[in-house]
């Protein structure tokens, strides 16, 4: 433990961020680097508890307190080895995760939590300036030869491991580069898409190779494709967006909200965007759904110049912090104000969206709405809602962006062709702790196995899954599971 007094010093603090006004003019990045003093005293607030929750609330299982220590004491080599040791790709997760493991944080019992995701960004940052982030081949192959399908976090996170233990990997992509989400579906100003590059070469060069524009399953043998690798992971994430199939679900200026990201991402990386563009320049938008794809449809309203922005959430606004249905360490269902939401955004909670209205030329115009109010179970948990007598209206928009989540992965092509089963959800049946298909040799990992979730648990399924193939190939495993969190590196 680096200070003991340290937690009763000093008080939580966040980076500097770039003002709204300035960081609306472009697409980058905008949270701005720890001064050194700083990063000492936030790695010094951590108390090196006797039981660290915040490594039960991380789907990794990072060894938090000791990367902190690290830290604290300047070894940034250590840190960066402890971080590694449990996760793959922390330059992903220091970004976009929304740190559960800070929710688990014993100090968050009665002050805020430690930043954990800010400092996990700073140690992998420094890691890269100092030269310690290398490509590290295995010495030796197998001889095994294994597929992995998309190249999300879960799918990047098994070739790695994979790799790591001295199989001949190959990723198939079906977009034009690797990266799934991460490229496509995360907006630049939270995730520039050169963090995804600089990783992408260190995994070239430790031997993976990459295989683009080939969507697996719609004109292969599937038999024979799976036939020719040792072993297969399946990772193409749940991609199905859930639909809001009510009266003029046609009219023109309504959008899948991953539509409207992928094309923008693609403009920014200046890469061809097929059809027509989805554009919210000028445009009243309402954004329907409160979570963190809705929040990125808002930010990237906000930088196409949209002359005003809504989000519309069904649900009841949540509290601004913990009560007695959330208490510590689970994660807290709380109030989350985004960056994108302080850059411009009018928030509606239970609000229901009964009709698209439009013109005689097809295109919307506007959005019927009313009121609702929830019917609470004896826990406090929402179970049904009343329309609130009187409060219908009409809201005039020209762009609608359905951001509601997904459902489960996209059966054509892959999944049906290769005789997939799937659970009571209409996700891809996995052995629960195996990873293992109803197909011997197939594993599937991801959103596409557990359902639409974070990145950080989508990289926790690419490792475990990739430890169970693993053992399947070889009768046994060196790769470490999440549960080993005390045998995180020899150093």
């Amino acid at each position: 433990m680096g200070k003991v007094t340290g937690f009763k010093e000093y008080d939580r603090e966040l980076p500097n961020k770039i003002a709204p006004a300035e960081r609306l003019e472009n697409y980058n990045e905008f949270v701005q680097e720890y001064e050194p003093e700083k990063l000492n005293e936030q790695a010094a607030r951590c108390m090196n508890c006797g039981i660290p929750f915040c490594h039960s609330g991380c789907p990794l299982g990072n060894v938090i307190p000791e990367f902190n220590d690290a830290v604290y004491q300047g070894k940034w080599e250590e840190a960066y080895l402890i971080l590694s040791s449990t996760n793959n790709f922390p330059e992903f997760t220091g970004r976009i995760c929304p740190a559960p493991c800070e929710a688990a944080c014993v100090l968050g019992i009665n002050k805020p939590a430690v930043a954990i995701e800010e400092i996990e960004r700073h140690i992998i940052e420094i890691a890269f300036s100092k030269g310690f982030v290398k490509p590290n081949a295995p010495i030796s192959r197998s001889g095994k030869n294994v597929a992995i399908i998309g190249s999300g976090p879960a799918g990047l996170a098994a070739a790695a491991q994979m790799n790591k233990a001295g199989h001949t990997v190959i990723v198939y992509e079906r977009d034009d580069r690797p990266g799934g989400l991460l490229r496509y579906g995360i907006p630049d100003f939270k995730l520039e898409k050169s963090v995804i590059d600089r990783r992408l070469e260190v995994m070239e060069q430790e031997g993976i190779k990459f295989i683009c524009n080939t969507e697996i399953g719609v004109k292969d043998d599937m038999k024979s494709f799976i036939n020719k690798h040792d072993a297969v992971i399946m990772a193409t994430g749940s991609t199905i967006p859930r639909n809001l199939t009510i009266p003029g679900r046609d009219f023109k200026g309504i959008h899948f909200a991953m539509d409207f990201l992928k094309q923008q991402n693609k403009n920014v990386s200046n890469a061809a965007i097929p059809g027509e563009r989805i554009l919210a320049t000028g445009k009243d938008v309402v954004v329907i759904g409160g979570g963190d794809t809705g929040s990125d449809c808002v930010g990237t309203s906000n930088r196409q110049h949209a002359n005003s922005v809504k989000q519309f959430e069904l649900m009841v606004q949540p509290p601004a912090q913990r009560n007695e249905n959330m208490p510590w360490p689970t994660y807290p269902m709380i109030l989350k104000t985004t960056s994108s939401h302080e850059e411009g955004c009018e928030r509606f909670w239970g609000i229901n969206t009964k009709e698209f209205l439009g013109d005689n030329k097809g295109e919307l115009r506007a959005i019927l709405v009313s009121d609702v109010s929830w019917e609470l179970d004896s826990l406090g948990r929402p179970v049904k809602f009343n329309e609130v007598e009187g409060s219908e209206r009409e809201i005039p928009c020209q762009l609608i962006l359905l951001a509601m989540g997904f459902l489960h992965p996209q059966y054509e092509g892959l999944v049906q062709n290769s005789g997939l089963e799937l659970d009571a959800r209409g996700n891809v049946k996995a052995v629960e702790g195996q990873y293992q298909t109803n197909i011997q040799k197939v594993f599937a990992a991801g959103d596409m196995r557990r359902g639409q979730s974070l990145v950080v648990w989508a990289i926790s399924e690419g490792r475990e899954a990739a430890r169970k193939a693993d053992e399947f190939l070889m009768g046994r495993t060196n790769l470490p599971s999440k549960d080993r969190i005390n045998e995180y590196v020899n150093l």
